[in-house]
């Protein structure tokens, strides 16, 4: 006689309907999935569609001849675009292959390559600049003698600004290459009255004081700062950096403008202009896509991930030292923590700003400087900000 175990078959069932009632679950978190990541998607899309029409009519309205900005994080460039021409006085297009000469957004380049000599025990934060240069202490001013490598990158070690003011000192015309130009300007920096800093005024921010910790670099290393910039950004990284402004004589590249007379004044990478003695606080220049991924090397960093430095070495970069960090400004925004800074010598103008909090960074890159071009650049700024703001609180949800 067949006997059957209803208690098995209501086992089995049971089983089945948990089962079936999982994968339903299971695809329809799957569909959910999937649509929110397409609305994020869209949503960038949409976004980046809006933005070129937005950066556009504010190059226009600014006449600003070229745009190139972008938004990434730790590994995805989410929009990226180049708007204008090279020149006012040239048909030349933008383009994402266009190099710009980034002013002092080569502060943080230049505490980058000291970094990587730290990690490889050349030298200390806390090294005093004359444990290496003991010879010049006797000729110079006797207030500096516990200035540090940090000090001087984080504009604490009261060097003189030097903001071509007319009090400003006047500066001697040294001769020899530029290596032997920059020893002779820090001796006579030195020699100076050094600038006081109190509780009111934490740092004095100074072009020369990149230039004495280039010399420490320098001198340990046994190579000039140009010879570091080749060997970290373009042996080591690839990036394709450059020196000083962008050839656009022998190529098509995009040319500075400065501002006189009330109108833009094309500037010729052949121009007798130069940023003589103080290269390493603001002479270099880059393409966009490129600078992106030292950007996204940064990005990296703060989140934790090891990559050419160390995480904890880009913390410290970033975030170690208040209001002036090592090559950036350490602020708070909004409740975000942010890491940023300006470059321009008069004739091209940078922004970046890394939101440390949400692991986001926006650049933008032109190539001209005055009112109306820093105008432009912060209204594409706040826009590129708030975008992905929205998108930022997206993902919370």
């Amino acid at each position: 006689m067949l006997r059957i175990d209803f208690s098995q078959i209501n086992h089995y069932f049971d089983t089945l309907f948990l089962w079936s009632n999982h994968l339903l679950n299971m695809r329809i978190y799957k569909l959910v999935f999937s649509f929110i990541l397409f609305i994020l998607s869209f949503s960038g899309y949409v976004f980046g569609q809006q933005t070129i029409k937005y950066a556009d009519s504010i190059r226009l309205k600014f006449q600003i001849p070229e745009i190139a900005y972008a938004v990434t994080d730790a590994k995805k460039v989410f929009e990226i675009a180049a708007l204008g021409k090279h020149s006012i006085n040239l048909p030349d297009t933008a383009s994402l292959n266009d190099r710009f000469h980034i002013g002092s957004n080569t502060k943080a380049m230049t505490a980058f390559i000291i970094a990587k000599y730290i990690e490889r025990g050349k030298l200390q934060w806390s090294t005093k600049f004359f444990d290496l240069f003991p010879e010049w202490k006797k000729t110079s001013k006797v207030e500096y003698a516990a200035i540090t490598l940090k000090d001087l990158l984080s504009h604490r070690a009261g060097i003189h600004p030097l903001q071509g003011l007319e009090d400003d000192p006047v500066i001697p015309s040294f001769k020899g290459t530029n290596p032997e130009k920059r020893k002779q300007f820090g001796q006579f920096i030195l020699k100076l009255d050094q600038v006081k800093l109190d509780s009111q005024i934490t740092f004095i921010y100074s072009n020369a004081g990149y230039t004495l910790a280039t010399l420490m670099v320098e001198r340990v290393t046994g190579k000039t700062w140009e010879q570091l910039v080749q060997v970290v950004f373009n042996n080591d990284l690839q990036l394709n950096v450059k020196l000083s402004w962008p050839e656009n004589q022998k190529q098509k590249d995009t040319w500075g403008h400065s501002f006189e007379n009330n109108k833009l004044i094309p500037v010729p990478s052949s121009a007798d202009f130069h940023l003589d003695y103080t290269e390493p606080s603001g002479d270099l220049n880059i393409k966009l896509k490129d600078y992106i991924k030292f950007i996204q090397l940064n990005l990296q960093g703060l989140a934790g991930q090891n990559n050419y430095l160390k995480a904890e070495t880009y913390t410290f970069l970033h975030n170690g030292i208040k209001d002036y960090a090592l090559g950036w400004y350490n602020i708070c925004e909004n409740g975000k923590e942010i890491s940023t800074h300006a470059g321009t010598v008069g004739t091209y103008y940078t922004l970046v700003q890394i939101d440390r909090t949400n692991g986001k960074a926006f650049v933008i890159f032109t190539n001209a400087f005055n009112e109306q071009t820093q105008q432009g650049v912060r209204l594409l700024m706040r826009k590129l900000k708030e975008n992905y703001s929205v998108l930022n609180q997206v993902h919370l949800y």
